[in-house]
């Protein structure tokens, strides 16, 4: 795979902050041309989109997880390439496009099967629930552009970028190969032998908790304190990328949810002795420490989100007026252009503000015309999809440079909120007002989980030295194809095994829209005040100077998943201690690639070890099919503490690999 002109490692300075007047050059440097979209880069790229539209949705609906794309396309594009001149760039385009699926599944599959759910079939069609997903993903694309330079090029080392570095890593270890490919595959081929041994073969469990014990149980019934640790490789690794700083300020998010919010709620349930009278609520005693947390806490830590995204508009004012300020000088630009380095280059601003216009035209008439609302509606539903979208786009952005992980299902419950009240007061009320709603929230989820998504994306491309406006261009493909995929798997499903019925899809995120919304259209009120505790909470996060956005996220994301990211974000910390500069660089550039082969292997083993499971449960008819459970093993799992044990051993074990590899580098 011979790049002329370019490097086969990524330069020194690649994640770290740049000193006063030094520059990023990328792998392939702005004076060098080499092939970027070709007819076999844009037929693999449609091809991935079209497969893992279809992948990630089913798989989205039936177990609530969208998995990421671009890892497993990443990677399958190095080994189809594996013999062909220059492909790099064409590696890049390809994992461009086709990860147009993961984003467009994750917008589509959180709100339109609510639809379905509520039984209201018969006021949609393909077309709706198409255009929902597709004007969604090209607002994502457009109101993301004027924001690219500042996040890729100008924050340059500030954020982490989790899973662009997993993918820019795999791409250099295929481009280099060697050494870095063997490691790479290496760590890779051990964290998914951990994946397969763990959720396949169901030797040891999935989640090491405290319940799984007596004493823990007893614990969580009375004192309602519990610890949670999902073991799995690929969330180690992506700790590890984040760093202790961010990993550490997210656990202490959860932290908080779940050692002092969730016990002071439990407590409630025996009751609180106020002037002598002992106040309960007997409903709160019924409820296990995980319905608290997601009743009570986790609206806490939506409102803190919100909040943290209108903290961080209000601090990106500068970048926002800019941005602004170009689209409206669009007409003038064109003759400086020529000065701009290929890396640099974007979609003309007036291309750009032109499409943004466009789209939103064609949203108005959506409204207007496909889901047949009043023009006083309609103007109010794009109103609520043009602001949140605008308002949102850099927090979407911001979470994903940070954490890897897009808060877009909290950002879309706050849409639905906001656009039910609105479109209420606007006189839409009742099962019309439930689809327009749920279409407005599909195409302002769409929106924000593209520019979450994309800004990925443009990070690798900035790192590699891809044109941006190539990258830009060909999106736009990519989100037509997976929008089109999309809408047809979930048309499908809804017919069988249906979202709704004994044998249903789970679609947890569809099915918790699908109840706010319908309260909500129906009189019923949301919990405004759990809400505004968020609000004020990231207010106060904020003027300690803690990132409000990032211990947001703690609180709203499960424990299981928060504490696994600090886990790896120790590893990384300590891998750093002790030795010269040289030797830190090192062993850094070490972890982060064996951290990147944790998070390839781990998501690449995680996706076939479901599907074999759906294989399965097809198969027997059993929709609770399991390898485990065809091998006689789910008593050990399910029912012996003893496999706990083993679970938090084997963790150790996959932590202690990480830390001694990395560490071993020569002085």
């Amino acid at each position: 795979m011979d790049v002329s002109g370019s490097s086969k490692s990524l330069p020194e300075n690649a994640y770290r902050k740049l000193e006063a007047g030094e520059q990023y050059t990328p792998v392939v440097p702005a004076s060098t041309i080499v092939p970027e979209l070709t007819a076999y880069s844009l037929a693999w790229g449609i091809g991935f989109a079209i497969l893992f539209s279809a992948a990630s949705a089913y798989l989205g609906l039936k177990i609530g997880q969208v998995f990421e794309a671009a890892i497993p396309i990443t990677i399958l594009a190095i080994g189809l390439s594996s013999k062909k001149a220059n492909a790099l760039q064409q590696n890049v385009m390809i994992q461009s496009i086709g990860s147009a699926s993961g984003v467009v599944v994750a917008g589509a599959i959180f709100t339109l099967p609510g639809i379905y759910i509520l039984g209201l079939a018969e006021k949609t069609n393909f077309m709706q629930m198409f255009l929902a997903s597709l004007l969604g993903g090209f607002l994502g694309i457009l109101l993301l552009i004027p924001f690219r330079r500042y996040f890729v090029k100008d924050m340059h080392g500030e954020f982490p970028f989790p899973e662009a570095t997993a993918s820019t890593e795999v791409l250099m270890a295929g481009e280099a190969g060697g050494g870095q490919a063997g490691l790479l595959l290496k760590s890779g081929a051990v964290a998914a032998g951990y994946q397969l041994i763990s959720q396949t073969f169901g030797v040891w469990r999935e989640t090491f908790s405290t319940t799984a014990f007596g004493w823990g149980r007893s614990v969580s019934a009375s004192l309602r304190l519990e610890f949670n640790m999902m073991t799995e490789a690929a969330i180690v690794g992506l700790g590890y990328i984040i760093g202790l700083r961010y990993a550490l300020i997210i656990a202490c998010g959860s932290f908080l949810a779940w050692y002092v919010m969730t016990p002071m709620i439990g407590l409630l349930g025996k009751g609180v002795m106020v002037n002598g009278e002992l106040i309960a609520v007997p409903q709160i005693l019924g409820m296990s420490t995980g319905d608290i947390f997601y009743n009570f806490v986790r609206p806490v830590g939506i409102g803190a989100i919100a909040m943290a995204g209108l903290i961080g508009v209000w601090k990106s004012r500068d970048i926002i007026v800019g941005a602004v300020k170009l689209a409206s000088q669009a007409g003038k630009q064109g003759a400086g252009e020529a000065e701009t380095e290929r890396t640099q280059l974007d979609l003309p601003m007036n291309l750009v503000t032109s499409g943004l216009i466009l789209t939103f035209v064609a949203v108005f008439a959506f409204f207007l015309f496909s889901v047949k609302v009043t023009l006083v509606q309609a103007i109010v539903g794009l109103a609520v999809v043009a602001g949140i979208s605008f308002l949102f786009t850099t927090v979407a952005a911001r979470a994903i440079a940070i954490v890897g992980t897009n808060p877009v299902s909290g950002m879309t419950l706050m849409t639905l909120i906001i656009s039910s009240v609105i479109l209420k007061a606007a006189g839409l009320n009742g099962p019309d007002g439930i689809v327009s709603a749920l279409l407005i929230g599909g195409v302002v989820c769409t929106a924000l989980s593209m520019s979450g998504g994309f800004v990925s994306d443009l990070k690798i491309g900035y790192w590699l030295g891809t044109t941006p406006r190539v990258q830009q261009k060909w999106k736009f493909l990519g989100t037509v194809v997976s929008a089109v995929f999309v809408t047809l798997v979930i048309m499908m499903l809804a017919k069988t095994p249906g979202f709704t019925g004994p044998e249903a899809l789970a679609a947890p995120q569809a099915n918790a829209m699908a109840s706010l919304i319908e309260p909500l259209m129906t009189g019923q009120s949301a919990p405004w005040l759990l809400y505004m505790a968020g609000m004020f909470m990231a207010l106060i996060l904020e003027w300690t100077g803690l990132p409000a956005l990032a211990f947001a996220l703690g609180m709203y994301l499960p424990l299981g998943i928060n504490t696994p990211v600090l886990a790896g974000g120790l590893i990384a910390h300590f891998v750093a201690q002790g030795g010269s500069k040289e030797t830190q660089a090192k062993r850094k550039d070490k972890g982060t690639l064996m951290a990147s082969g944790f998070v390839a292997g781990g998501a690449i083993m995680g996706v076939l070890a479901t599907t074999v499971r759906f294989i399965g449960a097809h198969q027997t008819g059993d929709l609770h099919w399991s390898v485990e459970h065809a091998l006689g093993m789910t008593h050990w799992v399910e029912e012996n503490p003893l496999s706990a044990v083993l679970t938090l051993v084997c963790f150790i074990g996959l932590g202690l690999y990480l830390y001694l590899g990395a560490r071993k580098v020569e002085e």
